[in-house]
């Protein structure tokens, strides 16, 4: 099935035709390691994983770049004010390097947490400034940048698309331009490729003198490194459409004469109950955070999938209960067959069961390529389970069966629980012990060997038809 998604650049929905046959490339902004990433940043990164699943699930192979920006993002995302990352190496008096293993540690760690699969290579700006350095030179060959003493400039009027992406035209940028014109520059929306600054904490040495890159170069130098000067699929949050992402093609397209980028996919802000995230508003919450909370973290991956990436998101505690409870219903069925997989004899899977998962997952793909519809592709999900639950006399072979689908499911949503632990032969034994127990009605002996259980570190959670299942205490 054809999958469509809306291109930014475009403005409207196009069949996804990739530029390999059977290969997709993929490039996203990751994140600017000054601080750690808060559930707003997330939201992004868990759309290109959908993404990035959901091709894989189709049976494309996709490579997968995410930057980690390790210098040269200053304040105002443009050229004027601070470097994000100096300014937190300077309040906490530490190397800024140090400062930005520490984030990007920060960032592995919660994207492990959300179950995110890793992204094939994670570049970091600062090991790749001779790829930025050749691009600048290039771009200055070509005549799209001007060199002023030691910084580097793109004129944007070289440039016959600037603006195509963001739907900008210079004349308006210019119009309601906020900040005196930096005497350097040709055009006020002429942008920074090389800074020269002898008080930035990094400095490399170049063409121009000793300096440090501008934020846009690096992606535009980077994702051509890895996908090549033409790629099929950019992602980011909405921010970054201008000026990071509107740069970026500038920059890229300049160098190389190619169209850059095919498809460009960028996600809505969260919100957070119904207000805009801020450090003011206290509600700019890690992953962490709220698993300390009490919230799962599975929850969480779920509840910022949930909604339609092209829609802000209202993040909300009771959204995220809500999300327990929908992979509660998930999980449950999954124990269940289970369960019959374990104790019913194989035998044949019935032509109706056959059709029942053929049709959940043909609707699931057609869900998902529309656009990624998540809603709907959630929606056909628990249409299924409700259909898995009328079923009261599978065999052990149907239940494998129809755990396969939902395993397919769970390849592209990954929420589902792994059981990743074998459970001891010890614990399994006051199990049994405790079933044989309930058969009994012994209650006594039951309530004793689940108390053991727990005392070893174990829960123990009853399934419907008299079965159990155990997990590590403190699992998610």
């Amino acid at each position: 099935m054809p999958v469509e998604l809306y291109n930014t650049l475009t403005k409207r929905r196009e069949e996804f035709k990739p530029m390999a046959p059977g290969k997709v490339g993929i490039y996203s902004c990751g994140p600017t390691v000054y601080s750690h990433p808060h559930i707003g940043n997330f939201r992004s990164f868990l759309v290109a994983d959908l993404l990035k699943r959901f091709f894989e699930f189709k049976g494309l192979k996709v490579t997968h770049i995410m930057n980690i920006t390790d210098v040269g993002h200053l304040v105002d995302d443009a050229d004027e004010g601070a470097d994000k990352l100096e300014e937190t190496a300077r309040k906490e008096k530490k190397d800024p390097l140090e400062i930005a293993r520490f984030y990007t540690e920060s960032f592995m760690t919660a994207s492990k947490l959300l179950n995110i699969k890793p992204a094939d290579v994670y570049p970091k700006a600062t090991e790749h400034i001779q790829e930025m350095i050749d691009m600048v030179k290039t771009l200055v060959d070509k005549g799209y940048a001007y060199v002023v003493g030691g910084n580097i400039y793109y004129d944007v009027t070289k440039f016959a698309n600037y603006g195509r992406l963001s739907g900008n035209t210079l004349d308006d940028l210019n119009a309601g331009a906020r900040i005196e014109l930096n005497p350097e520059k040709k055009n006020p929306q002429d942008f920074a490729l090389w800074k020269h600054d002898p008080k930035h904490l990094q400095q490399w040495d170049s063409p121009w003198g000793r300096g440090f890159p501008g934020w846009h170069i690096e992606c535009s130098a980077m994702s051509s490194k890895y996908l090549g000067a033409q790629f099929d699929i950019h992602t980011g949050g909405e921010d970054n459409i201008f000026p990071h992402h509107e740069c970026e093609i500038a920059q890229a397209e300049g160098a190389s004469g190619k169209k850059f980028v095919h498809y460009w996919l960028h996600t809505r802000f969260l919100l957070f109950d119904g207000e805009k995230m801020s450090k003011s508003k206290g509600n700019l919450y890690t992953i962490q955070e709220l698993i300390e909370k009490g919230f799962k973290k599975n929850a969480i991956r779920y509840a910022l999938i949930s909604s339609h990436y092209r829609q802000n998101y209202n993040f909300t505690f009771d959204g995220l209960k809500a999300a327990a409870q929908a992979i509660d219903k998930i999980q449950q069925c999954v124990f269940q067959l289970k369960d019959i997989s374990k104790n019913k004899e194989s035998g044949q899977v019935r032509k109706e069961l056959q059709e029942l998962s053929s049709n959940c997952l043909a609707q699931f793909d057609e869900a998902l390529s529309d656009d990624l519809n998540i809603s709907k592709a959630l929606a056909v999900c628990f249409d299924f389970l409700r259909e898995v639950n009328k079923v009261d006399d599978a065999n052990s072979t149907e239940a494998n069966a129809l755990l396969d689908t939902i395993g397919k499911i769970d390849s592209v949503l990954g929420v589902l629980e792994k059981a990743d632990e074998e459970v001891p032969a010890q614990i399994i034994e006051m199990a049994e012990k405790r079933k044989e127990a309930k058969a009994n009605k012994d209650w006594k002996t039951a309530d004793a060997m689940r108390d053991e259980i727990t005392a070893k570190g174990w829960i123990l959670e009853d399934t419907p038809g008299g079965g159990y299942r155990i997990k590590r205490g403190g699992q998610d």
